[in-house]
This record gives structure tokens, sequence and C-alpha cells, in this order.
């Protein structure tokens, strides 16, 4: 099975539409302020405006208000929301809507047994290289040694995950989905057309080999 790909941090229509042309599966937008990728709902709409049917929006959130995630919801065309924080499964689950919830790789071995408990109804876990309450992005990968064969949830791998690395990544792991952020970038928040293809292009030739 091809694995899928999403580029996370999109803050510009162009970018969104240059990662489609690409090959690109899912898009994410950040709605976290201390991120430098952070966007309002308004620029998110604006993002959003006219984008090709059959691609995935994920919406990122750490430690969230309810009334943020509400408003993110009300006004944008989300197709998932991603928990990056602490979040509990009560709170990630009363939106009654499609979610991922990001593993912190970076505080060692994960009880997935517990986690596919707390998160009865999690989509995915995606597993990042940051350590709990602190924010992804960093562009650092973590030990892959630590993905157990079946963690019982689809896997969507992140964290420093490159176009130098990813094709071992996928050897290694055979997650559902990567995700890749800082090294498809030439600067934060602005994606670069040569790195995304050459990511896509590694991600597909290692789902086909």
């Amino acid at each position: 099975m091809t694995t899928r790909i999403k580029i996370c941090g999109i803050t510009r229509h162009e970018d969104a539409m240059m990662c489609i042309s690409n090959g690109v599966d899912a898009l994410g937008l950040v709605f976290y302020p201390p991120s430098p990728r952070n966007l309002s709902v308004m620029q998110a709409k604006a993002i959003l405006s006219d984008l090709p049917p059959f691609i995935t929006i994920v919406a990122l959130f750490m430690n969230p208000s309810r009334e943020e995630v509400d408003q993110v919801l009300s006004g944008c065309r989300i197709d998932r929301l991603q928990f990056h924080g602490s979040e509990d499964g009560r709170f990630c689950e009363q939106f009654r809507f499609p979610y991922y919830k990001a593993v912190a790789m970076g505080d060692g071995v994960q009880d997935f047994q517990q986690l596919q408990e707390e998160y009865a109804n999690s989509s995915a876990f995606l597993l990042d290289s940051h350590r709990r309450d602190q924010a992804g992005g960093s562009g650092q990968s973590f030990d892959w040694a630590m993905v157990p064969d079946d963690i019982g949830r689809p896997v969507i791998l992140a964290g420093g995950l490159s176009p130098d690395n990813v094709q071992s990544a996928i050897r290694q792991i055979r997650p559902y989905a990567v995700d890749c952020s800082s090294a498809v970038e030439s600067e934060p928040g602005i994606k670069d057309p040569i790195k995304v293809r050459q990511f896509v292009e590694n991600v597909q030739y290692v789902s086909t080999t």
C-alpha cells in the first residue's frame, strides 16, 4: 500500500496548491499561537478557498480550549483534528469529530495499550519526536526502534522526516502515512517546491519497491 503524505504548517494558498499538485494527500493547518506557522480562522479560510476535492485538511491544536476548537470547526472546512498536547480522551472526543492523537516519543517507549484505551476513537496515532507538553516542529527525529510492530492504530510518522531519511523511515516502520513540515521549507511556514517534490518522489518510490 502506498504510504500517504501529509505536509503540515501550510500558511499560504499557493503552497497548498503546490503540495496538492505534487501528490500530497493531506495538509496540516496549525492553530497554536506560539508557532511561527499559526493561523487565524480568516487566514485558514483564505488558504482553503478553491482547493480541489479529495484532499484531507487537518487542524492541529495544542492544549486548546473547547471554544478555540469550535471556532475553527465552525469557520473552516476541516476533515480531521490533531491534538498535539496533553489533551485527555474525553477532551478529544467531546467534539464528535474524527481526530488523531499525537504521541510524544521524546519521552521514550510508550504504553500503546493504555493509549488505545484512553483515546478509544482516535483514528490514528501520530508519532512525533517532541516531549510531553512541548511543541513539535523541531526538525529532530526519534529512535524508530521504539515503535512496536503493531500499536493498534494506523501510524502517522512525524518528527525530523526529510527527503534524505524518509525512505529509511518507511522501510523500518511501514507507517500508514508520513508527516513533514520544516524539512520542506525555505523558511518557517514557506514551503519549497523542490523539497516538497523530492519528499513526495522518495515516498512514492520506496512505497512501491
